[in-house]
């Protein structure tokens, strides 16, 4: 039997266990049926707590999308990871973990019960590529192609999404997509997954892109950004030095579910 935590970031859900002792074995199919939201716990992915081998660094976040395949980077995922080390008392208010993309720092800015609000470290972005007038690539720990829109609610995520996902120019892992519309100051964003190849509640990096390509694209004096999406609300801030986006700070709301063995 495997015990696990559920948490979930703004909607994004995914399962978490403490695996420090190195003594607990996924399978790619194990993860799978663990996320199969029909015959499983169900989940937008796997995330394990391990023990770092970085120097100065005790954890290491491993992240699995819920087809099985380790994924990279994942906001949302990120800040559980600190909720979830902050619920077994392995830290308190600031975290300094790795993951796949490098090192993150994070801080639990409130707690109250089993809800946490989180502000994690995201990478630098080096690089803000205009694809066409309303398209935008850039990478934020994972890749996202950003479609900016009249209103998000009246797109086909979905359909557009796997479109999009799948092109050429995207090869050969492909990209997260993401469809950004503003109203009064707040962005509102909607994604298309990979890896869960499906539309999420709500994406950590994704939520990073987009409030980074609206700044350009509605040409934004402001450094921070109030994103809106389907799961809850979240606020991006950033400097901009050059064409380079530094101290990017993704904010936002983590609450732990419900917890079991597998």
């Amino acid at each position: 039997m495997i015990h696990f935590e559920k948490f979930h970031g703004a909607g994004n859900d995914f399962i978490l266990i403490d695996n420090r002792q190195n003594n607990i074995i996924l399978t790619n199919k194990l993860i799978f049926d663990f996320c199969h939201r029909r015959f499983g716990v169900g989940a937008d992915g796997l995330i394990e707590l391990l023990p770092s081998l970085e120097e100065g660094i005790n954890y290491k976040m491993k992240y699995y999308n819920s087809d099985g395949e380790e994924g990279s980077f994942c906001g949302n995922g990120g800040r559980s990871f600190v909720a979830f080390a902050n619920y077994l008392g392995v830290c308190e208010q600031k975290i300094t973990f790795e993951a796949t993309d490098g090192i993150h720092q994070a801080e639990i800015l409130s707690l109250e019960g089993d809800s946490w609000q989180i502000s994690l470290q995201m990478k630098d972005v080096n690089i803000l590529k205009k694809l066409d007038d309303n398209e935008y690539f850039l990478d934020t720990g994972s890749p996202h192609a950003i479609i900016f829109v009249h209103k998000t609610d009246l797109v086909d995520v979905e359909g557009m999404g796997k479109m999009v996902r799948h092109q050429e120019r995207f090869a050969p892992a492909g990209t997260n997509v993401n469809f950004v519309s503003a109203d009064k100051g707040i962005i509102s964003v909607r994604t298309y997954e990979r890896g869960v190849e499906a539309e999420t509640f709500s994406c950590g990096t994704g939520v990073t892109a987009s409030a980074i390509a609206a700044a350009d694209y509605y040409n934004l004096s402001e450094n921070i950004i109030p994103v809106q999406t389907q799961g809850g609300n979240f606020t991006v801030q950033f400097e901009k030095n050059n064409q380079i986006y530094q101290n990017i700070r993704l904010n936002g709301p983590v609450k732990r579910v419900f917890s079991g063995e597998m």
